[in-house]
């Protein structure tokens, strides 16, 4: 299961799965970008599906999940995703804002999570995988509430990590860095927005900052995903994997 798996960093991990032959299923809020992702993965086989399902209901992601052990009888992998709050500081938020990105990012998480651990803790098995961002380590300027609610979903992992563990269900967290997708592109436009200067601009003055020189490819992002749900992971939990081409300057 790939939550907003339709495009983006969901989707790399999605495609990722479907190549090594896993059943895939994608959801996303807009059943056309659900239909055209299920059409693009359609070439590494039939185990391919799609649902339209809204991360801040939790009626949708019970159905979601329910609809998933009718066809397989089962669920080995969960990716928590959602696409981000909106970007900017502090002074552009209102309360409304910040309940949004609750819903959004960290209650997202809680629901996904909840919907698939009783059939895991049944079948002593499953492996659940969160989309974070590098900001749990080092925070971004323009993405504040993002800061704020991933941290959240940091700490609810590391948490989980150890209560799940003895019912054979591992739990991480992947961090993407400088991913070139949608999102990276948005934020560009806002930070250029923000500070006055080109987007083409702001675009090269993002990639600069990267060791490996350049921005990282939605399908590399997703093999390691890939990675972290499979059996070839099976005895790491609890931990933040970066992608991130060596961005980082952290030490944990």
């Amino acid at each position: 299961m790939v939550a907003a798996g339709s495009r983006g960093l969901g989707f790399g991990i999605a495609e990722a799965c479907a190549k090594e032959g896993a059943h895939v299923c994608i959801a996303s809020r807009s059943q056309e970008k659900v239909d055209d992702a299920v059409m693009k993965l359609g070439k590494y086989g039939g185990g391919v599906q799609g649902a339209t399902v809204d991360a801040k209901d939790s009626d949708s992601i019970l159905e979601w999940t329910d609809g998933v052990i009718s066809r397989f009888g089962r669920v080995d992998g969960l990716v928590v995703n959602a696409g981000g709050p909106p970007a900017g500081r502090f002074d552009d938020f209102d309360e409304d804002d910040w309940y949004d990105a609750f819903e959004l990012t960290l209650m997202s998480a809680v629901r996904m999570i909840r919907s698939v651990l009783p059939t895991m803790r049944e079948q002593k098995s499953g492996s659940i995988l969160t989309i974070t961002s590098s900001s749990i380590k080092e925070p971004i300027d323009t993405i504040l509430l993002s800061n704020v609610m991933r941290s959240g979903v940091t700490s609810l992992v590391k948490s989980l990590s150890r209560d799940l563990a003895p019912s054979g269900i591992r739990i991480n967290n992947i961090v993407p860095g400088t991913i070139l997708t949608d999102r990276i592109h948005q934020l560009a436009n806002k930070r250029a927005e923000m500070t006055g200067v080109e987007v083409d601009e702001m675009m090269t003055n993002m990639e600069a900052p990267i060791p490996l020189g350049r921005f990282g490819k939605p399908e590399e992002f997703g093999t390691t995903g890939a990675f972290l749900l499979s059996d070839a992971a099976s005895y790491t939990t609890g931990v933040s994997y970066f992608v991130d081409g060596g961005l980082s300057r952290t030490l944990f």
